[in-house]
């Protein structure tokens, strides 16, 4: 499978994982505020505060499904280039870090950092975004350039980019 391949094949595993986040954020949204408005919620007196609650969480829950819907959209949008070794590292590339004992792989994504997917014949891949401090350690890296891996201190090379 050639990198171009992969990186479509991740993206769509990508927003069929965010997919499925944001039917089952409309869903809690949906409950919550049904919840806020049913007749059951009805403040008893002025301490009853159940149907405030229940609005405050619906307004969390809408807001947690639209942001899983904006991030669907940036990933259908993604631009998957081809990055070869002498290219910088931008949003869109595919790379694997090398550290002692142990390899991961991650994509410099838009949106929706830390969530990982299962990839055939490459084990979980970590979506990074440049806000993150890894994730702006690795914006404009080549492969053998080295990173500062975050909590760990620990030192990794890129040893592979597509």
């Amino acid at each position: 499978m050639t990198g171009s391949e992969l990186k479509s094949r991740l993206r769509q595993l990508i927003i069929r994982q965010l997919q499925a986040d944001h039917e089952l954020q409309v869903r809690a949204a949906q409950l919550a505020h049904d919840e806020a408005i049913s007749e059951e919620s009805r403040p008893e007196n002025k301490y009853d505060t159940h149907s405030q609650e229940a609005a405050y969480l619906a307004e969390g829950q809408a807001k947690l499904a639209a942001e899983a819907a904006a991030a669907i959209s940036a990933y259908q949008a993604l631009p998957l280039p081809d990055f070869d070794d002498a290219a910088p590292l931008a949003i869109g590339a595919l790379l694997r870090l090398s550290a002692t004992g142990r390899t991961d792989w991650y994509l410099l994504g838009p949106l929706s950092g830390g969530l990982e997917i299962a990839l055939p014949d490459h084990g979980d891949v970590c979506v990074l975004t440049p806000l993150s401090p890894l994730g702006r350690q690795l914006i404009g890296k080549h492969v053998g350039d080295n990173v500062t891996l975050p909590g760990s201190g620990a030192t990794a090379t890129i040893s592979k980019v597509c």
